[in-house]
């Protein structure tokens, strides 16, 4: 039995090609040719399961044979903001396992005390494809640009918002519970750099409606502290 292949399509309905990038893949690696059945998934929601209808050196042409909408997994809008580490290798960790574990939207921070002021988001959207592909997400999650820590603050205010942090100045509530209250609504995790956020970062973010939370007793590296709020937001949100 062939193994089932799956290729990511924007607007896969109303396309009839794969993309340059799943082309080479589909047609010189995988080795697809006229009449192969293959499946598509176009990161909105749907998959489609499709056959090749030409296939070139340069091109790798499909017709679909059949629309599969998914059920989503869990419910309402998971954002993770998080200051990227110094070592991308491991910013990189942790939006490919998120995507494995499932949320909608990752938002780099530039904060007080970041290491990194700079990063690629193309290169993080190949990671986040890769990942939404191997653990057949129909969903993909939106990658941002980074953005400055006050900016971001003052441009979102919908939903139940959370910054994570260490200071035992202010009073924390435990992330997981705080998620459980809230199953059907939107969420939004802040997640600091190495240094943790700064102390005055922390009081910005509470006087625009943010709540301060902990994630457990363990101190957390930063994608591991990404990840761990992530996997929070899949096991309390999970529909039913």
């Amino acid at each position: 039995m062939k193994e089932v292949r799956y290729f990511y399509v924007p607007d896969a309905a109303n396309e009839t090609e794969l993309p340059q990038d799943e082309a080479v893949h589909a047609l010189r690696v995988l080795r697809l040719k006229e009449g192969d059945e293959m499946f598509l998934m176009d990161g909105e929601g749907s998959f489609y399961k499709a056959a090749v209808t030409q296939a070139n050196s340069r091109h790798c042409c499909y017709q679909v044979l059949e629309a599969l909408p998914q059920q989503r997994p869990w419910t309402g809008h998971v954002h993770l903001a998080i200051a990227p580490t110094k070592n991308i290798d491991r910013m990189e960790w942790m939006a490919e396992k998120a995507t494995e574990v499932g949320f909608d939207e990752l938002t780099f921070l530039d904060c007080q005390f970041s290491e990194r002021r700079q990063l690629r988001e193309d290169r993080i959207e190949k990671i986040v494809v890769s990942a939404m592909k191997q653990s057949r997400k129909a969903w993909k999650p939106k990658v941002n640009a980074m953005v400055p820590f006050g900016k971001f603050i003052e441009a979102h205010g919908e939903g139940r918002r959370f910054i994570a942090h260490c200071y035992e100045e202010f009073p924390k509530k435990y992330l997981f519970e705080e998620l459980q209250a809230c199953p059907a609504e939107d969420v939004l995790v802040l997640v600091g750099p190495e240094g943790d956020f700064s102390f005055d970062e922390v009081q910005l973010a509470m006087q625009h409606g943010y709540e301060s939370v902990s994630l457990g007793e363990s101190r957390l590296r930063t994608e591991t502290a990404g990840l761990v709020a992530v996997m929070m937001a899949q096991l309390s949100k999970e529909s039913k």
